[in-house]
């Protein structure tokens, strides 16, 4: 039995804020639905990813900046890093662990995001 992950909701304060924070990421827009005053849905998607995250009112319990070390693979760490930094993203310096290399940064509410190279630099 396959069980996929396909949809993670992350807690914001604002919506549009946050919105344009992710896409300025990169993250594709895929949804922003009202579909009543206590109910917005807005689905985003990283390139190249198979699940998405919702931002939205009305869709979780969860503390806005609550989410903790969501993380993201890509394959070359040092292209990730520029292009974030790049983008207007505050991302650490690269660190190097033995099961990979990795930057982070937060979105405006604090939500914590990890962006791994599965092989780390220092293994090439």
């Amino acid at each position: 039995m396959d069980i996929k992950l396909e949809l993670v909701a992350v807690p914001v304060t604002d919506v549009d804020r946050a919105k344009a924070f992710y896409e300025r990421v990169g993250f594709h827009a895929d949804h922003d639905v009202t579909v009543s005053e206590e109910i917005r849905f807005v689905q985003l998607t990283p390139p190249g990813s198979a699940c998405s995250i919702a931002l939205g009112k009305g869709l979780t319990r969860m503390v806005p900046g609550s989410l903790d070390n969501m993380q993201v693979v890509v394959e070359d760490i040092e292209k990730a890093h520029a292009d974030l930094r790049a983008r207007g993203i505050e991302v650490t310096e690269i660190m190097d662990m033995p099961w990979g290399s990795f930057v982070y940064f937060s979105d405006p509410d604090g939500n914590g995001w990890a962006v791994q190279q599965t092989k780390p630099r220092t293994a090439r």
